[in-house]
């Protein structure tokens, strides 16, 4: 799975698309998304990690015993994302310090210079992820054929973006905030295909396409594999 600028496992692109969804819901501008992914990159690689020094778990390696969450909710990614976004909305003029400065105020990591590491990398992501520049997300997978009904979209997506449906019209940037969280979780969902503003993804390619006309509008669309 790709962007433009760099590649990312499946597991990766899903978490930083839940990292952006949730700022998306939060009303954070995206140089909150690029903050995050910094301290993700650096503290996990974007992997919900079960472990960690001492109690730290997730992708923000937060420890319950700071007060963070519990085990479970701090597993969960989009818990994580909103308990980091809490956190970093309490640093004064985060929004115009460096992105490793106002990462090591959320984080008090032992190794604060660490985060600049992952400054450009970060907001490369943040861009493709919050629609800054569309279709810039995209992955390539085989979805296996199953005689289970693949998993509901709904609570995933009130969990996570915020909306039960697809079913509204949504501005450009919201739209592809959307359809990258629909990308970035697809093999998850069993989802065979995005459309959104006339492109189209599907996972049998690592691009998005021209759409018909038709598919050319505000309202973002996604299919599931259906029961084989």
């Amino acid at each position: 799975m790709g962007s433009e600028h760099g590649v990312l496992d499946l597991e990766q692109a899903a978490n930083a698309t839940t990292v952006a969804a949730v700022a998306r819901t939060m009303a954070l501008p995206d140089h909150a998304v690029t903050v995050a992914l910094a301290a993700a990159f650096q503290e996990s690689q974007l992997h919900n990690l079960r472990h960690g020094d001492r109690d730290s778990l997730g992708i923000f390696q937060q420890r319950p015993s700071q007060g963070w969450g519990t085990p479970a909710q701090l597993l969960t990614p989009a818990f994580a994302a909103r308990a980091f976004f809490f956190a970093l909305a309490l640093v004064t003029n985060w929004r115009i310090i460096p992105v490793a400065a106002a990462a090591q105020a959320v984080q008090h990591s032992n190794a604060p210079e660490a985060y600049a590491t992952w400054e450009s990398e970060a907001r490369a992501l943040a861009i493709a992820m919050t629609g800054e520049r569309p279709a810039a997300l995209a992955c390539r997978f085989d979805v296996p054929s199953s005689r289970e009904a693949p998993p509901a979209l709904g609570p995933a997506m009130t969990q996570e973006l915020g909306i039960s449906s697809l079913g509204a019209p949504m501005t450009s940037l919201h739209g592809w905030t959307v359809a990258a969280w629909l990308v970035g979780h697809a093999q998850q969902l069993r989802i065979t295909s995005v459309s959104f503003e006339g492109r189209k993804w599907t996972p049998a390619r690592a691009q998005w396409q021209p759409a018909p006309a038709s598919a050319a509008t505000s309202r973002v669309q996604a299919t599931q594999a259906a029961p084989s």
